[in-house]
């Protein structure tokens, strides 16, 4: 599993975005990843969801992320 925001932002993706995510350079993946980090910190409703599986929570926010404006 990747211990860095970007590789663990990659990884929650599915793989239809994962690999576009991963065409766009490395400055908007960390950019996008700062933004994943920051949803999954603030959204109490992915704290829950985290406390069943945190899987899900990553999955949840990183799609919300790339459906916000954040991209």
């Amino acid at each position: 599993m990747p211990t860095d925001p970007v590789g663990r932002f990659l990884a929650a993706l599915d793989p239809e975005h994962r690999e576009a995510v991963s065409a766009r350079p490395r400055e908007e993946q960390e950019r996008l990843a700062a933004a994943w980090e920051r949803e999954l910190d603030a959204d109490t409703e992915l704290d829950t969801l985290d406390e069943l599986s945190p899987p899900a929570a990553e999955a949840e926010a990183a799609r919300r992320v790339l459906e916000s404006g954040t991209e």
